[in-house]
């Protein structure tokens, strides 16, 4: 797919969120059921409770962390809080998913108040096992530096999808 037409990139969730990445395992993500594509709408109702998400991998000895954040927190236009860790899971075996691995910050649903936000899906593959320790707050988490201090370098997938409140309506603009 050319640079300028990945949804990653046109959605600024590359940029905002983590630099250019090759994608080198698959990710999929549903919730009850209805599977998140890049920019898809998911009202706050239908994210309450945690996804099903299924990791690719070549064998169960390849192990994965999965995090979960909202850059655009509290709104698109003043993001104050970007960005808002709704889900931390380490220690993911290959060919299974979060719930085979460790919960470091538990899952808590989206529910913006005010515009558009894009809540992110970001797999990177883990070198080994390793103590991983929850940032005391959700707020102002930044996945960027989180990879570092874990190296586990760039993310492998990722995926996103857009939520706003359930009575909001209309599309993402992007700049």
């Amino acid at each position: 797919m050319a640079p300028d037409r990945d949804p990653l990139v046109v959605s600024h969730v590359i940029g905002d969120v983590v630099d250019a990445f090759t994608r080198s395992a698959a990710l999929r993500v549903a919730f009850a059921g209805r599977e998140v594509t890049n920019g898809c709408e998911f009202k706050p109702s239908a994210v309450v409770n945690p996804p099903r998400v299924d990791i690719g991998g070549d064998s169960m000895r390849s192990l994965f962390t999965l995090v979960m954040v909202d850059p655009d927190a509290p709104s698109p236009s003043n993001p104050t809080s970007r960005e808002y860790l709704h889900w931390l899971v380490t220690d993911i075996p290959g060919t299974t998913g979060p719930s085979y691995g460790y919960e470091i910050v538990s899952y808590e649903s989206p529910r913006p108040a005010l515009g558009i936000h894009r809540i992110v899906f970001l797999l990177f593959r883990q070198s080994c096992r390793q103590a991983v320790y929850a940032p005391g707050w959700r707020q102002q988490f930044n996945t960027r530096d989180f990879a570092e201090v874990y190296d586990l370098g760039p993310p492998v997938a990722a995926l996103y999808f857009n939520c706003q409140r359930e009575a909001g309506s209309g599309g993402r603009r992007f700049r």
